[in-house]
């Protein structure tokens, strides 16, 4: 099995994990932060719809922070993601304090409730980025016996990848590929040449 196939099980293995994890923690915080809605009086009709709005935001802001990475915009889901968070563990930690046993001490059973929507926040993260994680293009395969990461980065702007992408596939700091690309203005061009381009067509040029 090549290292690229070894990786790949590795990751579909990891994800399957994280999802795991992942739908215990939420079922145990989806039963407490329900307990607690109806106590404070919400129907017990309703009192599901809670604990969905409070972790899905969590799960979906996940998502949406891996998804923006590194742009403007992501400023809002880690905004989100801060609040619904904030708001899982406390509620989570007040029905513990709430439902414990008297023989409980309050602070442990806070600490012990405020476990599943951490490990969910947590583990939905790590299931975003091994999602994310792509799988090597053509080009990306052609490249492997070349010793310059400069053709390897040539090759990869050919597949449409942007400078950010192509430096996490190199391993190099997205400035170094746009250097890359400002010292060597012909291979940028020819990547970004349109595809349908002739012959006929470039000898008129």
């Amino acid at each position: 099995m090549s290292d690229f196939n070894a990786r790949r099980w590795a990751v579909m293995t990891a994800v399957a994990g994280t999802v795991f994890i992942a739908a215990g923690a939420f079922w145990l915080s989806f039963t407490s932060l329900a307990d607690l809605a109806a106590r404070s009086g919400i129907g017990a009709g309703q009192a599901w719809a809670w604990p969905l709005i409070v972790d899905g935001v969590i799960v979906v802001s996940t998502v949406a922070v891996v998804a923006l990475a590194g742009a403007r915009a992501a400023w809002y889901p880690w905004t989100l993601l801060a609040g619904a968070a904030a708001v899982s563990v406390t509620a989570n930690s007040i029905h513990a304090v709430v439902a414990a046993d008297a023989d409980v001490p309050s602070l442990l059973a806070a600490a012990v409730a405020a476990v599943p929507p951490l490990v969910l926040l947590a583990i939905t993260h790590l299931t975003a980025l091994l999602i994310r994680i792509p799988e090597r293009p053509e080009a990306a395969r052609k490249t492997t016996t070349q010793t310059s990461p400069q053709e390897s980065a040539v090759a990869l702007r050919t597949e449409g990848w942007s400078n950010k992408r192509i430096a996490r596939e190199l391993s190099v700091h997205p400035s170094t590929v746009g250097r890359w690309f400002a010292n060597n203005p012909l291979d940028q061009e020819r990547t970004m040449a349109p595809a349908s381009t002739t012959p006929h067509e470039e000898e008129l040029k």
